[in-house]
């Protein structure tokens, strides 16, 4: 739940590949708001994972890692960065092997409380986009402000490949939909956008539009 120092919350949940980070990341320089993407941090903590030799397999061991790790933030350009003992490890966060195991260590329940409560401490602090798979359903249950982005299967195998990035798409979807922690729903009362044939901006624009029909603010900018 929500504390009554809690800043505003726009949680923007979807699919890998369905354009969410993108939106997400520009929302939030349109609000002027501190964007988050949780997926990022879920990456940190499985190339940590990776690092220390561990496999992705051993809950256990995961959940000793993560209880070990010092976490921390640091906001760059309106963007909060997970530091893992004090490392920033952004340029590790889309390597093969991060790709391959992600889904797996994003299970662990450990994981997911330890991060759960590291961006509910964002939000304390900051005013939020944040961007993932199970934030408007679990982390931020609570915020008015929510919205599922998606896009065809074969519109997002194609922006996955554009860029650059070899993981497959359907096996993704079925990992993040069936995992018995936090799994990849609509959260019911999430307003969905279909991304496949609008830019980013045009995604964006919509967002600001619902948004000022929640009377968001009335400091919107178009």
């Amino acid at each position: 739940m929500q504390g009554q120092d809690r800043h505003r919350v726009i949680a923007i949940d979807g699919p890998a590949a369905s354009g969410k980070s993108s939106v997400a990341r520009q929302l939030a320089r349109r609000l002027d708001f501190v964007y988050v993407n949780s997926g990022a941090m879920y990456r940190a903590i499985t190339w940590s994972v990776l690092n220390a030799r561990i496999d992705p397999a051993d809950k256990h061991r995961i959940a000793e890692l993560v209880g070990d790790l010092s976490l921390g933030g640091v906001l760059k350009d309106r963007e909060l960065h997970l530091l893992v003992d004090n490392v920033d490890l952004t340029e590790h966060l889309h390597e093969d092997r991060v790709n391959s195991e992600v889904s797996r260590v994003s299970m662990v329940p450990e994981v997911r409380n330890v991060l759960l409560q590291r961006m509910r401490d964002y939000a304390n602090k900051h005013d939020l986009v944040v961007e993932g798979r199970d934030i408007g359903s679990v982390v931020f249950s609570d915020t008015p402000y929510k919205f599922y982005i998606d896009a065809s299967p074969e519109v997002r195998a194609q922006r996955r490949a554009a860029q650059g990035h070899r993981d497959e798409i359907a096996r993704r979807d079925r990992a993040d939909s069936s995992r018995a922690t936090s799994p990849l729903i609509v959260a019911k009362d999430a307003e969905m956008i279909d991304t496949s044939n609008l830019t980013i901006d045009g995604v964006v624009d919509e967002i600001v539009a619902r948004l000022r029909r929640k009377r968001f603010a009335s400091d919107l900018r178009s």
